[in-house]
């Protein structure tokens, strides 16, 4: 984390992804900030540590997509799995394990592309 942290703010990133769910004015209650006290404000203080908190979360919850996964692929009958597993892709496309494309490129004379040659200007 970028800066030093009271406890009530990290009291507040916690609830905010444990009992909160994600609804940062119940964090903030929970945390024990004042009802008068901007959510706006507070979030805009720890925007760093949010984005950073939300990155690990998301890698935490990653095993959770994988096996996802393979459960639509062990029962594809279960209801919901199409959802699932476009959840799941959604998740494990956000923490970073992207499907990978391979393009195989043949070419039967051995054609090669050259770049543009320079003009030389003369003086």
């Amino acid at each position: 984390m970028a800066k030093e942290l009271s406890e009530q703010h990290k009291r507040f990133l916690e609830a905010l992804f444990d009992e909160a769910a994600g609804n940062a004015h119940m964090a903030k209650n929970i945390a024990g900030f004042s009802p008068g006290y901007s959510t706006r404000m507070l979030t805009n203080y720890l925007k760093e540590e949010i984005i950073e908190a939300t990155q690990l979360h998301i890698a935490m919850n990653a095993p959770r997509a994988a096996m996802a996964i393979i459960s639509g692929i062990t029962d594809p009958t279960d209801l919901g799995t199409k959802e699932k597993l476009s959840a799941a892709k959604d998740l494990l496309d956000r923490a970073g394990l992207v499907k990978t494309d391979k393009i195989q490129v043949e070419s039967v004379n051995g054609i090669m592309i050259l770049p543009a040659k320079d003009k030389q200007v003369d003086d």
